[in-house]
């Protein structure tokens, strides 16, 4: 598995979610980004040409050095700076309130301790920051539910530690953020994998 881990699912990954239909949803929870911003998870990079002109700085959280390999043509491309500032989620090294804007397009799903990484979201974000999220989680549906249940011991086995059955938007709640925008929307595939949420989320004061 740790061949496959590490060679195969970031390339599975880089075409899987860069298709047209993801690409668009991309641009979409991206829109808000500004000023400095952390990619939490940033993968091949396919957030880096779609962020918008208020964004003056990339700060990319990635763990896989295949992942970083393909990210290096967008990484040269980029019209901001990027820096690879760390490889965990659960523990970021970067000083405390000090980005605007924090993304996560399906990454919440895989990062193996979910609470410490967004306890970093948290600690990271300026008290005005915002968090925009695009992940895939568990359907409304009981029926797919069931077998998101089901299936997740093969889904993390198959893709890296992939969740299928986690409450997105309630850990990030539970996790003290105010969700700004929710919106389900929906990719093309499986159904146990097509129930996504495309939202964003301000740190909770107090």
């Amino acid at each position: 598995m740790g061949v496959w881990s590490e060679q195969v699912v970031p390339r599975v990954t880089d075409v899987a979610l860069g298709r047209p239909a993801v690409r668009r949803l991309r641009e979409r929870a991206l829109a808000p980004a500004r000023g400095v911003v952390v990619d939490l998870g940033s993968g091949s990079a396919p957030n880096l040409p779609l962020l918008p002109p208020a964004v003056t700085r990339v700060l990319a959280v990635e763990p896989s050095a295949v992942a970083r390999r393909l990210a290096a043509p967008r990484v040269a491309a980029s019209h901001v700076p990027v820096e690879h500032v760390g490889l965990d989620g659960a523990a970021l090294p970067l000083p405390d309130a000090s980005a605007d804007t924090v993304v996560s397009t399906f990454t919440l799903c895989t990062i193996p301790d979910l609470d410490a990484a967004l306890a970093e979201v948290r600690r990271v974000l300026r008290a005005d920051g915002q968090f925009l999220l695009l992940d895939h989680g568990l359907s409304p549906e009981p029926s797919v539910a069931r077998w998101q249940h089901r299936l997740t011991g093969l889904q993390q086995r198959l893709f890296a530690g992939c969740h299928l059955e986690r409450d997105i938007a309630g850990r990030v709640a539970r996790a003290g953020f105010t969700l700004t925008a929710l919106e389900p929307v929906a990719i093309p595939g499986p159904s146990v994998l097509n129930h996504v949420v495309l939202g964003a989320a301000r740190p909770t004061p107090g």
